[in-house]
């Protein structure tokens, strides 16, 4: 898949992500304490997929712009595999980094 088309795909995903993320976190119907749905969203094994979804199309969307606008000048076509390469290390660390950290989560008791 060429880096443009992941680039667009990325972008509607995280559309659709942010939406969620923006009428669950910041526009409830009601009054809400933020720590305590932090604490019950990440208790939740759909939410939990939501979170790496959405933390997957974020590093897939600053990586692939990243590499764009890095790649775009002639003088760095040397470079391009090696930039590449470096982006996805970099995405699949802290990918599973953050896979980690939120299926790690358990609830205070």
């Amino acid at each position: 898949m060429r880096v443009f088309q992941m680039q667009r795909i990325s972008a509607i995903a995280l559309l659709i992500f942010l939406g969620i993320h923006m009428a669950v976190m910041h526009y409830p119907p009601f009054e809400i304490d933020f720590r305590t749905v932090v604490i019950e969203r990440l208790s939740n094994p759909i939410w939990k997929v939501i979170d790496i979804g959405f933390l997957f199309f974020v590093l897939m969307h600053a990586l692939t712009g990243t590499y764009v606008v890095i790649t775009d000048l002639q003088r760095f076509n040397a470079f391009k595999r090696g930039l590449a390469g470096a982006a996805i290390v970099l995405g699949v660390v802290g990918f599973v980094y953050g896979t980690v950290t939120i299926l790690a989560f358990q609830a205070p008791v």
